[in-house]
């Protein structure tokens, strides 16, 4: 009786690396019955386009920019609705308390917008695994050790192939705002211009 074909080797990312310090708290990474589980979201290996690493950089250019132009549009706003009423104290020889109260709202989006624009600047970089489906849902997980993720691609991928295939890993989830990262890959588009686009 002839031998079938040798088993499909077992995936390497079996142990989970330390939990480690300053991130978020950890979730687990299974493949169980052909759909891969992060946390409690569920991912069916049939529907998976994708799996990489990068690194998750935060968006500081755009960070600024957005500041910039925020607190030209409060000042803007603040002197033309303040004007009127700059002209009408003058002409009657007293003081508005409007311009006060206007100003010191004009002060307060400032300083909303110096907060947000902090949380970017000192935003942290994350190397993460996303996992990419057909649809427009993205699973992502990071690690303290590069080398760990890079070997979940390989297992996941893998477990595309082999059905069958099982396992489970501990990583750590990240809670991150879309308009505060640089999420995928940018390209280049011929025949336009500051397009934004997923290289395949």
């Amino acid at each position: 009786m002839s031998a079938g074909p040798p088993p499909p080797p077992p995936p390497t990312g079996l142990v989970p690396p330390p939990p480690p310090a300053g991130l978020a708290a950890s979730v687990e990474l299974r493949i169980s019955k052909r759909t891969l589980w992060i946390g409690r979201a569920a991912y069916p290996l049939h529907n998976i386009a994708r799996v990489h690493t990068f690194t998750l950089r935060p968006k500081r250019k755009e960070a600024v920019l957005r500041f910039v132009r925020r607190v030209g549009m409060t000042v803007a706003v603040a002197v033309i609705i303040s004007l009127p009423a700059a002209i009408g104290s003058a002409l009657s020889e007293g003081s508005s308390p409007l311009l006060g109260w206007l100003w010191f709202l004009a002060l307060g989006v400032v300083a909303l917008c110096a907060v947000d624009l902090i949380t970017v600047l000192t935003a942290k970089s994350y190397y993460v695994l996303a996992v990419e489906t057909a649809g427009a849902s993205t699973g992502v997980v990071t690690s303290v050790h590069p080398h760990h993720l890079d070997r979940l691609v390989g297992d996941i991928s893998h477990a595309i192939d082999h059905p069958e295939t099982e396992f489970r890993v501990t990583v750590e989830c990240i809670t991150h705002s879309p308009n505060n990262y640089y999420f995928g890959d940018n390209v280049n588009m011929y025949g336009g211009s500051g397009n934004v686009g997923k290289a395949a």
